[in-house]
């Protein structure tokens, strides 16, 4: 059933818009976008669609095909951090609707269904396709108009201070302000976006998302204490952020650390955001087969220095690209999720078979494949 016609079967009248926000891919540059770093992501056709309108009773009502039950309805006033009324599945949603009343919106009372196609727990940011459609939606049919970039700034204050998760702005930005076609630099320290040209089927290649079905949860603290050490490292070092330091002064920087850790979590980042540099550049002068070493470079680095990866990542990147992938990583923030490879496209059978039948030697869990192009952003769809 469509999110409108969800929206029918629960409210009992038409809704008065239909909105979607995309989940996302990392082509590269992972873990550098809260330490004012640099990232290539692109929107997927995954997308979370909500229908809507408007309520004149100071509550918001949800309701989702992928959790079946009884509209959950809200008073505005209950929507607050900590709050007993919304600690479930629609945290969300409720954070989204925090973040624009926080930054003085004036947000009346809602009736939202919604029905989201981005898989979860797979790396695939289904966390900020849901932020950004709600925030879409409630700002649209407000009368608030809002740019794709306030919109990801906002969604990112409801995954950060609402529910709790320290993400950088990677995901929510991607999830705002892709267009299909292109990959979008994101330079997290300045703020912008740049919209890259991105077409591998032209080169006769494929970006398959191989999902490991280890579902992961970036709320249990690793992720936070990834980000807690780069933050201790700037100290140390006494910077701003790690995008602060060149891949020229990395040698020098990486001999005033005596923590290890801390030393292998700087080299990531620094060696990170230079890949993302070199990877543009490649794109821009039309070579897209040539940015496989980098994304195999990046997993390595992610495997080794980062320590965000897993036993089903890593064997998924080596299958692929020993049945013929370009290249291929880990994309997300790790401890599970997918895999990103860029595939010959008269290739792509050969490495999922070849993937699945190493994960059963294994005893792992049955991947799944997906075949993505890039996508718009959020947008509004009825």
């Amino acid at each position: 059933m469509s999110a409108a016609g969800l929206f029918v079967q629960s409210y009992s009248h038409d809704p008065e818009g239909v909105f979607s926000a995309p989940g996302r891919v990392n082509l590269i540059g992972e873990h550098t976008d809260y330490t004012g770093g640099l990232v290539l992501p692109f929107a997927i056709d995954a997308r979370a669609w909500m229908a809507a309108a408007r309520n004149d009773d100071s509550v918001v009502r949800v309701v989702s095909a992928q959790r079946p039950g009884a509209v959950k309805t809200v008073a505005l006033e209950d929507i607050y951090p900590d709050s007993p009324a919304v600690r479930s599945w629609a945290g969300y949603l409720f954070g989204a609707i925090w973040a624009l009343r926080q930054a003085g919106h004036q947000v009346s009372g809602f009736d939202l269904a919604l029905d989201s196609q981005v898989p979860t727990g797979a790396g695939l940011s289904s966390s900020a396709a849901v932020e950004c459609v709600t925030a879409l939606v409630v700002s649209n049919l407000s009368g608030i108009t809002l740019a794709p970039l306030e919109i990801a700034r906002l969604s990112q204050q409801a995954e950060n201070d609402f529910v709790g998760v320290p993400c950088g702005p990677m995901d929510q930005t991607a999830s705002a302000a892709s267009r299909a076609g292109s990959v979008l630099l994101f330079d997290s320290r300045a703020g912008t976006v740049e919209n890259i040209p991105f077409n591998p089927s032209a080169d006769d290649l494929a970006v398959l998302v191989i999902d490991t079905k280890v579902t992961h949860s970036l709320a249990d603290g690793e992720y936070a204490r990834r980000r807690a050490s780069c933050e201790r490292a700037t100290t140390v070092l006494g910077i701003r952020t790690l995008r602060d330091l060149s891949l020229d002064e990395l040698p020098a920087a990486l001999d005033k650390l005596d923590d290890d850790v801390l030393r292998r979590r700087v080299r990531h980042v620094v060696t990170e955001n230079d890949r993302v540099v070199q990877t543009v550049e490649l794109l821009r002068a039309g070579r897209i087969s040539a940015i496989g070493d980098l994304m195999v470079a990046s997993h390595r680095s992610l495997q080794h220095d980062y320590e965000v990866s897993c036993p089903e990542l890593d064997q998924a990147v080596d299958s692929a690209l020993s049945a013929g992938a370009v290249g291929a990583r880990m994309t997300g923030g790790g401890f599970g999720g997918s895999v990103i490879a860029l595939i010959p496209t008269e290739l792509v059978e050969t490495v999922m078979s070849g993937v699945n039948a190493d994960f059963a030697m294994r005893g792992f869990t049955t991947a799944v494949p997906r075949i993505v192009a890039p996508a718009d952003g959020a947008r509004r769809d009825e």
